[in-house]
């Protein structure tokens, strides 16, 4: 995919019908190493601004998504807190694609099957554009920290 002009994803068509400025980046996948440091290393970016997107299901609040530096470990205390609830746990990865539509090494905080409360490592606002899944692998779409903020009505909170 690197190199290549990628076709549109439907996070860029829904980027694109909301007016937000982005740009997509390709990068090789590798499927022995889908580690997000990997893919901050091929985009030539800060894995602090590369965020990856983790959904999680809640105690009582259901199913969550946090976006946070593929460099850092996910706070499950700071995510529950964040969410309201008393503990959460990481979706079972058979879980995924039926949950979110999206597969693992490609799921975006942009155009889930349903809109969950979403949480984003609050870090993101010393950043002035932060790379995120474009919802296949091989394929980061780079933005605004706010204009995602605001396009899928998260919060900036601590999670690491």
């Amino acid at each position: 995919m690197k190199g290549q002009k990628p076709e549109k994803t439907n996070v860029m068509r829904l980027l694109d019908a909301a007016g937000i400025s982005y740009r997509s980046q390709g990068y090789e996948v590798d499927e022995n190493d889908l580690s997000g440091i990997h893919v901050a290393a091929q985009l030539g970016q800060e894995p602090d601004s590369v965020f990856k997107t983790l959904v999680l299901k809640g105690e009582k609040s259901g199913y969550m998504v946090c976006c946070i530096p593929v460099s850092e470990e996910l706070d499950l205390k700071k995510a529950a807190r964040a969410a309201g609830d008393k503990k959460v746990e990481m979706l079972p990865m058979k879980e995924l694609l039926p949950v979110t539509g999206y597969i693992r090494g490609g799921c975006s905080p942009i155009g889930m099957k349903k809109r969950f409360p979403t949480y984003i490592e609050e870090t993101a606002v010393l950043f002035d554009e932060i790379a995120v899944s474009a919802g296949v692998r091989g394929l980061q779409i780079i933005l605004n920290p706010e204009d995602l903020r605001r396009y899928i009505e998260a919060e900036f909170v601590s999670l690491i």
